[in-house]
């Protein structure tokens, strides 16, 4: 690879054998680096592939701003226990996990601890993310001092689960999991039923719901090639359907979305299959 810019003794710009632009990190790559030459490839850690249209100067300065010890520490500890290897295309994760680090650190070495009130909802609803942020804070202590307090791992749970949109912060995230748990609300209700989150059929409702709100931010919505379908899973299922137009009205309110036939029909199979599986445990 060759540099292109070396934006402090971690953090290096450069262009790969392809011809597109890299975030090079590790100690020392900058140092040992010059604009217009060949990189060591021993000093390479990772390699951060923007995508999505996002600058690659820009999102270089973001990583050079972030202290070179929780750098290490986050690069090193995503890529030891699966989250991330060693090539990225997403190094908004790396970014916004460096830069929570870093500030739990501030707060850790003042004796502050930060109780998050969305934990019972983080571990309830993201159970995969949840062991994967307990995972990397592990690997991330091992690295740090003073060590993280045990509930960042919902804070970084959640910055895992942010990392599959597009917005870069984790406002549509807690907006997800706040409409998640009313739609659950809803379920309980309106069947009178405890719909326990760890049951399959809430599990895949669940993640069909997360689902969901990525196409809502793409404006992807599923419409006009499931049609025929849909109208099936609509009039085998009326009373699912009418739960699942209820679901679709919080959506539209909390995120303004207007979600289509097709939207609505795979609410209501959901909505029918977690109905079925309380009805066979009860039996």
């Amino acid at each position: 690879m060759e540099a292109l810019r070396v934006l402090n003794n971690n953090v290096v710009l450069a262009r790969d054998e392809r011809g597109q632009e890299v975030i090079l990190t590790g100690r020392g790559i900058g140092f040992s680096s010059q604009q217009g030459k060949p990189i060591d490839p021993a000093l390479i850690v990772r390699v951060f592939v923007p995508a999505d249209g996002r600058d690659p100067d820009h999102l270089a300065e973001v990583f050079a701003l972030i202290g070179e010890e929780v750098l290490r520490a986050v690069v090193i500890a995503l890529e030891e226990v699966g989250i991330e290897g060693r090539e990225s295309t997403r190094p908004t994760l790396a970014i916004a996990v460096a830069d929570h680090v870093a500030g739990a650190l501030d707060r850790a070495k003042r004796g502050i601890v930060v109780e998050y009130p969305l934990r019972a909802e983080t571990q309830a609803l993201y159970g995969t993310e949840y062991a994967q942020a307990q995972s990397l804070l592990a690997a991330i202590n091992e690295r740090v001092d003073p060590r993280l307090d045990p509930s960042e791992a919902t804070a970084l749970a959640l910055h895992l689960v942010n990392a599959g949109f597009a917005s870069g912060d984790l406002s549509f995230t807690y907006t997800m999991t706040g409409v998640i748990q009313q739609m659950l609300a809803v379920v309980r209700e309106q069947y009178g039923l405890d719909v326990a989150q760890e049951s399959l059929s809430a599990a895949r409702f669940i993640t069909h719901v997360r689902y969901l709100f990525v196409r809502i931010q793409q404006h992807r919505q599923l419409k006009g090639h499931e049609s025929t379908i849909g109208k099936g899973i609509r009039q085998h299922y009326p009373e699912a359907t009418g739960t699942a137009q209820k679901l679709a009205t919080i959506v539209e309110l909390r995120l303004g979305e207007r979600l289509s036939d097709d939207e609505i029909s795979y609410l209501a199979l959901h909505m029918a299959r977690m109905t079925m599986e309380a009805d066979a445990d009860a039996a």
